[in-house]
């Protein structure tokens, strides 16, 4: 080895950004030296954290051990691969053989004039072909902790200088390795902070008009009372009620509410996530876990941790993923798509379902131990036709808020409009009635208010009254699924594909877009 080249070594190792890019450059620039036969670095870290390692079976203790990393050489049959690091010595306990007692003691180890027949060799006819005289290892310290050790094969006789420059070396590469890995752990939590910085913008844009409970009807207070109730708790709360009542208004309320309100509440709208990719949406993944895993992702059970996470459509979960999903609710405990390290977290979970969670449970499509678990605390959210003296209200607080952000004046409500208002059914509920009203603002410019309303047409009768024509058979599940398909072709027909905006797909549906777009890409529909 020629000790003047390390400097070269070092400038570039320098200017790379990732620890596989430090460790290749190390071990690469020293292999280029004359006389290099192998050079090597073992890094000390868990079992879990070595990705050849991973998933495999572990020793019983988990306490670190050496690790091969990163090799490089020039073998004198050009056939052989150095650069391999999956081999016979990828890992040694720390205090064995050579390698192990220098990451224990801290200890460089310096034997020159190496014959080839010493006990200690584990491969004295790989010495010979090779002609090795010498074996060096340094251990790469950087404030006080053993990070690994680097160890050098070469064919001459290293005298005390080059030695002397491969610790300089190595004390260079320790800290390169620590600034590296320095650097990844400032990139995940960026990536998570910026994760969790996207579900809260996201929070807020969905909540805007919808930041407060307008309504003084017995049924409003009496979802009031007991989110009063709940919230201080650490329940799990199962919230009920068609869609469009206000299911994730009444979660961010229960939150905001906890001793958790400092802490993040993350969503997962279930009824967007497709089935392949529950498990890493929920628990996150390694780097390479499959295809498409370019880097290590949190999931939404570690973002929400100390937080609150709110399962939307808890009752799209498909089967196999509400065992797995029953583990960390029970326990506190999972593990990333493609990791065996356990992690754990401290969660309180909402969910919410506009679906029957009973008679699916009954129909074997719902885990009755899962429901019980989730539904601790319900409530149900009454629809807006069981809550009519509301209307006006919502309607003048959606005309404020509407004309607010689009810097229009704000149109009277007239006892007409409200009386036209109150009568409607509201299939849509008050998602719906804001729409409604936001478009009558914009349609209105500066003038009165005018709304117009179709017929309500609901496949159930309205809550109380009773029907005196019977259908000749149930609705069934893919009848529905039908039907909502057909309803928003034809919306997206009529919009020419628009879905956002007061003009758009989702505001004639009375939903809210980021839904919409999410039942277009479930029920695979195309937009042209």
């Amino acid at each position: 080895m020629n000790p003047h080249q390390l400097p070269q070594v070092m400038v570039v190792t320098a200017r790379q950004a990732t620890l596989q890019e430090v460790l290749r450059t190390i071990t690469e620039g020293i292999a280029q030296c004359p006389n290099t036969v192998l050079t090597r670095i073992w890094l000390a870290i868990p079992n879990q954290s070595c990705p050849v390692c991973r998933g495999k079976e572990a020793p019983a203790d988990s306490a670190k051990a050496l690790h091969l990393v990163a090799s490089a050489g020039v073998p004198q049959n050009k056939q052989l691969d150095y650069s391999r690091i999956d081999g016979g010595f990828h890992r040694c306990r720390i205090g064995e053989r050579k390698i192990g007692r220098v990451a224990l003691n801290g200890e460089a180890l310096w034997l020159a004039g190496v014959r080839g027949d010493e006990e200690w060799i584990a491969d004295s006819a790989w010495f010979a072909r090779e002609g090795i005289q010498t074996f060096a290892a340094q251990p790469l310290i950087f404030r006080g902790e053993t990070l690994g050790v680097l160890a050098l094969f070469d064919r001459g006789r290293l005298d005390a200088e080059a030695f002397e420059w491969l610790r300089m070396f190595a004390d260079y590469a320790a800290v390169s390795i620590a600034n590296a890995r320095a650097r990844e752990e400032i990139d995940l939590l960026r990536a998570r902070l910026e994760e969790e910085n996207l579900y809260l913008r996201e929070e807020v844009t969905a909540a805007l008009g919808m930041g407060e409970f307008v309504g003084e009807s017995q049924a409003l207070q009496h979802v009031l009372r007991q989110v009063q109730l709940v919230a201080p708790t650490d329940a799990a709360v199962l919230i009920t009620g068609e869609s469009g009542t206000g299911k994730e208004l009444v979660a961010r309320a229960i939150h905001d509410r906890s001793p958790r309100k400092s802490r993040a509440m993350i969503k997962v709208n279930c009824s967007a996530v497709p089935d392949a990719l529950f498990e890493s949406e929920f628990f996150g993944h390694a780097k390479g876990a499959f295809t498409g895993a370019l880097s290590d992702r949190p999931g939404r059970f570690e973002l929400a941790d100390r937080g609150t996470l709110f399962l939307d459509e808890i009752g799209e979960v498909p089967l196999p993923m509400q065992a797995k999903l029953l583990r960390v609710l029970q326990e506190g405990e999972f593990e990333r798509v493609g990791e065996t390290k356990t992690r754990q977290v401290d969660v309180r979970i909402v969910a919410a379902t506009n679906r029957d969670l009973k008679r699916e449970v009954e129909a074997g499509r719902f885990r009755e131990d899962l429901f019980y678990r989730l539904s601790v605390f319900p409530i149900h959210i009454p629809p807006l036709r069981e809550r009519r003296e509301d209307i006006p209200a919502l309607a003048r607080h959606f005309i404020a808020r509407s004309a607010q952000r689009l810097n229009r004046r704000t149109p009277r409500l007239t006892p007409a409009v409200s009386n036209l208002l109150i009568d409607h059914d509201w299939p849509g509920n008050v998602r719906e009635l804001q729409n409604v009203v936001e478009r009558a603002v914009i349609l209105a410019q500066g003038g009165p208010l005018h709304i117009q309303l179709q017929p309500s047409q609901r496949s159930m009768p309205i809550s109380g009254s009773h029907s005196t024509l019977e259908s000749p058979r149930p609705v069934t599940r893919d009848d529905l699924r039908r039907q909502e398909r057909e309803s928003i072709v034809h919306a997206l027909g009529l919009t020419k594909g628009k879905i956002f905006g007061a003009d758009g797909a989702a505001a004639l549906l009375g939903m809210k877009p980021t839904t919409l777009a999410s039942r277009i890409k479930a029920l695979g529909i195309r937009r042209h």
